[in-house]
């Protein structure tokens, strides 16, 4: 901060910021023309184009970016290189005005506090699979020639802008979430309504997050194993950058690479062992669906309860004032509190007789009354207990399915699993079991993006079963038939693993007592 001039942003404030700020603006829109000098008729166009249609003097123009000099936010020089035929074009088109780095600094950070204010934020999923296709790309492209450098240069400046997209978005998203928590409107339908979606977002963001995560940390993983300084030396090949007068940029531009980075391990594979913040993600978004819903139910038990208890009894006090007589008194005393005589008054003590029928009850010994009297106004009976149910056959019966389901689910997966890439074709006279679970790899693989090598890869629910699905070189077909049905489609290149090695295709031995919970 120290570095940043005070008095950078100066001409925001004033009488004539707003003139300051679109003659800022006009000399940006200029750049984006590649016109980096303007003249005063220029200019004058220039706001115009902004959206400045006050009437503005030639000298009050010429006084307010005499200014701007003053603030080295512009820079005044003298045009040479013109033809001038009189004394008066002279003086109109000899001065020429221009940003300064100064100048263009202070647009620039004006630019971005406008699109923070006017930005949301948002979670995306589709950010994460980004990020795995550049660095799958990054990892191909380290194989090619040199001619590549330019190809990787541009694949890494994509991937460092995907994850720049990420912690902005993520962060303005989580700002966003924190105020709306905070928020209490008068409006409660609309509250009510937009806690429900944010609720339903975040749910749907919570999907599958943890898979992309993953996905994200085992291409990392898989570009360092090939050497990520050597990816950044080609990259800076491929920047192509210009000679500057001075010390050498190369530096600089090779710092920046390897911050970001370092800012992408910590997001997905933290280098001190730390835990990596794609995870604390998935912990705040569940933390904020648990206090949306916090709020949601707060919104719906006041929209049931129209009033308070404390409105109740003031208003209840007010009928109790204008209340005619005695008797009405006692009537809305009734209604309101529904007060009636002891429960316990037919309660006697356990030997009456001693107990004299002219004695006071404030003098006679205290009854007994159950807990049960209290509370419900009913008294206690006693009955035999009952018997404690024998679940014993049940919970060997459950235990029985279960080894069962494993042993079908395990069949499965050795019938399917493949040794390498094989055709579709090659699945034959399958049981309809093992036939619904190829079904289902299928159909996840097909949802899945392609990635660089135009492979589709997707796992089961529990992620221990992975398809590499590949699209046939010669357009062939298959038909495969069950009992159930017949499957027609092209013959794909299929490969059918257990992402942690066999286990996914052994019979589990169950531990004892497993299965009694279900």
């Amino acid at each position: 901060m120290r570095r940043i001039p005070p008095d950078m942003f100066r001409f925001t404030t004033g009488e004539k910021a707003d003139l300051h700020g679109a003659i800022l603006e006009a000399f940006g829109v200029a750049g984006e023309h590649l016109e980096t000098a303007l003249g005063i008729d220029d200019v004058r166009a220039r706001l115009r184009a902004v959206g400045w249609l006050d009437a503005l003097e030639e000298k009050e123009l010429y006084d307010t970016l005499k200014q701007l000099v003053d603030w080295r936010l512009v820079d005044r020089v003298h045009n040479h290189a013109e033809n001038y035929r009189t004394a008066e074009e002279y003086e109109r088109r000899n001065l020429q005005f221009s940003l300064t780095r100064l100048g263009e600094a202070a647009l620039a950070g004006i630019r971005h506090a406008m699109e923070v204010l006017a930005s949301t934020g948002a979670l995306q999923t589709a950010v994460l699979e980004a990020i795995t296709d550049r660095l799958d790309e990054l990892l191909l492209l380290s194989h090619e020639p040199a001619s590549a450098d330019r190809r990787i240069y541009t694949t890494l400046r994509e991937l460092e802008g995907h994850l720049e997209a990420l912690v902005e978005n993520t962060k303005a998203f989580h700002a966003e979430l924190q105020r709306l928590l905070r928020t209490e409107g008068a409006d409660l339908e609309v509250f009510r309504e937009v806690k429900s979606a944010t609720v339903a977002y975040l749910q749907e963001f919570l999907v599958d997050l943890d898979r992309r995560g993953q996905a994200v940390t085992a291409a990392v993983v898989r570009v360092e194993k090939q050497g990520v300084f050597l990816l950044r030396q080609r990259a800076l090949r491929g920047a192509e950058l210009p000679p500057v007068a001075g010390e050498d940029p190369a530096p600089a531009w090779l710092e920046g690479r390897r911050s970001r980075w370092a800012g992408l391990r910590a997001w997905f594979l933290p280098e001190d062992g730390a835990r990596p913040r794609i995870e604390q993600l998935h912990d705040i978004a569940r933390r904020a669906i648990i206090s949306l819903l916090q709020v949601l139910e707060r919104i719906n038990e006041s929209r049931r309860r129209s009033s308070s208890a404390v409105q109740d009894l003031r208003e209840l006090a007010r009928w109790f004032a204008a209340a005619p007589s005695e008797e009405d008194l006692h009537r809305l005393w009734s209604a309101a509190f529904g007060l009636g005589p002891a429960r316990h008054a037919h309660l006697a003590h356990p030997d009456p007789e001693l107990i004299p029928p002219a004695l006071s009850w404030s003098q006679a010994p205290p009854v007994e009354v159950s807990t049960l009297l209290r509370t419900s106004g009913r008294t206690e009976r006693f009955t035999r207990t009952a018997k404690v149910r024998d679940v014993a056959a049940v919970k060997a019966a459950r235990a029985e399915r279960a080894r069962a389901e494993r042993a079908e689910l395990a069949l499965a997966w050795r019938e399917l699993a493949t040794d390498g890439p094989v055709r579709l074709s090659s699945f034959e006279d399958l049981d309809p079991m093992v036939f619904e679970r190829l079904l289902d790899l299928l159909g996840r693989a097909l949802f899945a993006t392609p990635d660089a090598t135009g492979h589709r890869r997707a796992t089961t629910a529990d992620g221990r079963v992975e398809i590499i699905l590949a699209a046939p070189d010669d357009d062939g077909t298959t038909e495969l038939r069950t009992a159930k049905g017949a499957l027609t489609g092209p013959d794909y290149l299929v490969h059918i693993t257990a992402v942690d090695g066999s286990g996914a295709f052994r019979v589990a031995r169950p531990s004892p007592g497993e299965g009694a919970a279900g």
